[in-house]
């Protein structure tokens, strides 16, 4: 047995709490074979030193479209239809598989620097990403974005078959690492028939579903009007909600929406950064979870946050959390990280998200020596409030190393860089001439 031990440092529980203790990592089967008294436990054939850091959960970012690094900072300070309409989409239509490449290794290199080693994707160019996937390390549920809205129904069935073609074929690639959804865009740029047809199919196959949902009041009154019923008793009615199926956004759910998704199980994925940016409302997140439902964390793209920091996004949810109640003890420091590691993880589907025996070895090391993590009365109430992504001194995930001592052991990052800037720069050059 290949072995990883990660000494001298405290370990974030599943509970919660916070304990003095070294973790032994199983690299064969990418697990975490024990986390113990540092006495128990036997050196490794690697080993991580933590000394004065904390060992916590790979974060798990559970939606976001990775490749829009490439727009960051290109369209700001506008509400969500006109940012889409006026910027987004039309840029979007310029796009080629180099430059999906090129932003979702920028991406990749930012989550894994920040402490985050899975996250969920639904973009275009999908068999790109899988690729940049299984290179640098990480893990991720990926799904080709489809949408009806604009196109002919040629052209659309043509899009939901790639969709569906890309979950098949791709599905347990880089060990494991690779999973796949099918994803509809959302209530609104998803014809019912397309639905209907496709939805069945891949509750056939066991390809989990992710789509956007309620994101803006804009989106839900058509459905109201047009439907005679929320969006998500609509999204009930088109087999859309179960326990593998996950929304984005969840902004807009009033009490009968909250008590379906607990009912079947589905989970909301809170970006609660790229909501305030956009304006689109604040999710009432501490009423989802006082009525059973399952809440992650995801930052969406980072044209609409502006980075991929879950530390950010934590804080973020915490705060907002609070506004929106009228309560400073709503979405509290647990809540949030819970979110951010458990939560996530479960809302995709990986066994990981915790740090015990048996969970995939997928881990990061927190560098508490600084400034602003000082003095240290809950380290707890620290990750949601103050560590920062650049804090972050090491970072594994499926028991390989993929950042030690703030190296990236995966990926050449200058080169990475590089030809993130160039991409982004033609891209934008195509669309505006």
């Amino acid at each position: 047995m290949g072995t990883l031990t990660i000494r001298g440092g405290r370990v974030l529980c599943p509970d919660m709490t916070v304990e003095r203790a070294d973790v032994l990592i199983d690299t064969d089967s990418a697990t975490i074979e024990s986390v113990d008294d540092p006495d128990e436990i036997e050196n490794g054939d690697e080993s991580l030193d933590a000394s004065d850091g904390l060992v916590i959960p790979g974060l798990v970012n559970a939606h976001t479209h990775v490749a829009m690094t490439l727009f960051r900072g290109y369209a700001d300070d506008k509400e969500l239809d006109a940012w889409l309409q006026e910027d987004i989409w039309p840029v979007e239509a310029e796009l080629q598989a180099g430059d999906v490449t090129a932003g979702t290794k920028l991406g990749i290199a930012e989550m894994i620097r920040s402490g985050t080693t899975a996250f969920a994707d639904m973009y275009f160019f999908m068999p790109q990403v899988a690729e940049a996937v299984e290179e640098t390390g990480v893990r991720a549920l990926l799904g080709h974005g489809c949408i009806t809205v604009g196109k002919d129904e040629d052209a659309a069935h043509e899009e939901f078959e790639e969709g569906l073609g890309f979950a098949r074929e791709y599905d347990g690639r880089g060990d494991g690492r690779v999973r796949t959804m099918f994803t509809p865009h959302s209530l609104t740029t998803v014809g019912k028939e397309f639905y209907e047809e496709y939805v069945p199919r891949a509750r056939k196959e066991g390809i989990p579903i992710h789509i956007h949902a309620n994101e803006t009041d804009n989106e839900v009154d058509p459905i109201v009007e047009e439907r005679g019923k929320r969006p998500l008793e609509y999204a009930e009615e088109l087999g859309l909600l179960a326990d593998d199926s996950f929304i984005a956004h969840g902004v807009y759910v009033d009490a009968r929406e909250r008590e379906l998704l607990a009912e079947h199980g589905t989970a909301v994925i809170h970006c609660p950064a790229s909501n305030m940016k956009l304006a689109s409302g604040i999710a009432p997140v501490q009423a989802m979870l006082d009525e059973g439902v399952q809440v992650g964390l995801g930052t969406d793209g980072a044209a609409s946050n502006n980075d991929l920091d879950m530390f950010d996004e934590m804080r973020d949810a915490a705060m907002v959390g609070k506004l929106a109640a009228d309560d400073a003890s709503a979405v509290p420091a647990r809540a949030v990280v819970r979110m951010a590691t458990q939560g996530s993880a479960n809302a995709l589907g990986f066994d990981s998200g915790r740090i015990e025996a048996g969970a995939n070895a997928d881990v990061a090391v927190v560098d508490l020596d600084q400034p602003h993590l000082t003095p240290r009365h809950d380290l707890v109430s620290h990750l949601a409030y103050a560590v920062k992504g650049s804090d972050v001194r090491h970072t594994v995930c499926d028991g390989e190393v993929l950042m030690a001592d703030r190296e990236l052991l995966t990926m050449d990052e200058k080169a990475v860089k590089r030809a993130a800037s160039e991409h982004a720069e033609a891209l934008v050059d195509r669309a505006r001439n």
